[in-house]
């Protein structure tokens, strides 16, 4: 299953980008072996229409055209579903394991998602019930992505 990450922001040059750069890179390079391939990193800038919703749904648009058909949508939101990193990693081995081909992770701008985007989400889920900065966010999803494959494989990067 290819999985992809759609986020609104740039990740400007810095240590954010180099560590999760880093798990990037160890997930494309563990995750084949467990049936995940990292697709993409997509990337957009925010939104400069005048007011929160119009944003929101010009930012909702331009994910939704990225997706392809029949891709999984996994949205990162503050009232989403916690789970922790075992349960992470099944739900993430149950999409392989129905046949999903594409899965992709979004993580919203500084206003948070268009209300469209939670009708055509496969799942929710809240990393944090703090608020995190969004280059810290693609870290922890990368890292946990990482830590997923980790688990399915049985590695002993993940000690519980």
């Amino acid at each position: 299953m290819r999985v992809g990450l759609f986020a609104v922001g740039r990740l400007k040059s810095g240590p954010e980008k180099d560590l999760a750069a880093r798990y990037f890179d160890r997930f494309a390079k563990a995750g084949p072996a467990v049936g995940l391939e990292l697709a993409r990193i997509a990337e957009t800038a925010e939104s400069r229409a005048s007011n929160a919703e119009t944003r929101k749904r010009e930012e909702a648009a331009i994910l939704l055209k990225s997706l392809a058909e029949g891709s999984v949508l996994i949205l990162l939101d503050e009232r989403g579903k916690t789970l922790d990193s075992e349960a992470f990693a099944n739900l993430l081995g149950s999409y392989r394991d129905q046949g999903k081909r594409d899965l992709m992770i979004a993580i919203g701008g500084a206003d948070g998602l268009d209300p469209a985007l939670y009708d055509r989400a496969d799942a929710t889920l809240c990393l944090s019930k703090m608020t995190w900065p969004h280059q810290l966010v693609r870290t922890l999803i990368a890292e946990q992505l990482y830590r997923a494959v980790t688990i399915l494989s049985g590695h002993p990067y993940h000690r519980v």
